[in-house]
């Protein structure tokens, strides 16, 4: 059910990443809460990861962080407690480091372990960057590797050696806030996470919210070493395949085959932002990005939506 209430600056009409509550003409808060069960052997590793994805939706939204609770489902008859503590360890670490206060939680038995946060983040209304302000002409910046889900799958199977896992985990774990940074400095016209839908599904509801279509070119976009091997393989998550499916209704793949289709649609984990940008400002964008050590890629643009586009916009693969 829709909220319609003027203090409401985002809900849930535009599938955005966090929703936004106007407390006065200069503040606003923005909140969001994620959890997920564990992608990576590590429990110190899990833990932060997860952090780093809750938090990711305020870097979205233009917002900085501000407290968060913690959500935790453990087994406590088949797994030690001091493993959930090493979760809880590794949480903490990356909230201190995005200075995010950990408020409390809750956590409860489940036969699967989950851990996750609810984030509370603030931002002046003039700064806020959601995912309907993407306009004709705009570059689409993106700003970390491809194919988490895939290589978290590649973990559950016992396929890949750490010189596959390192890369991804040390993408999961690195904050957005430097990328959130420059985007307000340059002024994003929009923005969102890639993250649970992978890089179509998220950019789906970009196309949908702003009323445009966009353009992706195939070559431009990034991926963790060892991706494309994983997927001819087989190593696919079906995850991925349920957003391919989807992803499918509004995406014009030409001829490419069904490897660079799931590679597309790879769900991520605390993935990076996907940033629009008017094309004169693209160089600064990038710049800025390089400025906070955050390594930018201009992998589309934005157009308008024609009639062959129908009524919910198309994203075309080149």
């Amino acid at each position: 059910m829709r909220v319609s209430d003027p203090k409401v600056l985002v809900g849930i009409g535009t599938a955005d990443d966090a929703g936004v509550y106007l407390l006065r003409d200069d503040l606003a808060i923005v909140q969001t809460v994620d959890f997920f069960t564990p992608i990576v052997d590590d429990p110190y590793d899990w833990g932060r990861i997860s952090a780093a994805n809750a938090l990711s939706d305020i870097y979205a939204m233009g917002a900085t962080p501000l407290s968060a609770l913690q959500i935790a489902g453990w087994p406590r008859d088949t797994l030690p407690l001091d493993m959930l503590g090493d979760v809880f360890r590794g949480g903490l670490t990356v909230l201190e480091e995005a200075n995010c206060l950990l408020l409390g939680g809750h956590t409860i038995a489940d036969d699967e372990p989950k851990y996750g946060l609810s984030v509370t983040g603030t931002v002046h209304p003039d700064d806020l960057v959601t995912n309907s302000g993407a306009l004709d002409g705009d570059v689409l910046v993106l700003t970390k590797p491809l194919g988490s889900g895939v290589i978290a799958t590649g973990i559950k199977r016992g396929v890949v050696d750490d010189v596959i896992v390192a890369p991804a985990v040390a993408a999961m774990v690195t904050l957005n806030a430097g990328a959130a940074k420059a985007m307000r400095r340059i002024g994003a016209h929009a923005a969102t996470d890639v993250t649970g839908f992978g890089l179509l599904g998220h950019l789906g509801e970009v196309i949908r919210a702003s009323r445009v279509s966009a353009t992706i070119r195939w070559e431009a976009v990034p991926f963790f070493d060892g991706v494309h091997s994983l997927i001819a393989d087989g190593v696919i998550p079906g995850g991925t395949l349920r957003n391919l499916e989807a992803a499918s209704r509004f995406t014009n793949f030409g001829t490419y085959d069904h490897a660079t289709q799931v590679a597309l649609a790879d769900a991520q984990t605390s993935g990076g932002l996907l940033i629009a940008v008017e094309a004169p400002m693209e160089k600064a964008l990038l710049e800025a990005l390089l400025e906070e050590g955050v390594s930018g890629v201009t992998i589309g643009s934005i157009r308008s939506r024609s009639f062959a586009d129908g009524p919910s916009g198309t994203v075309t693969v080149e």
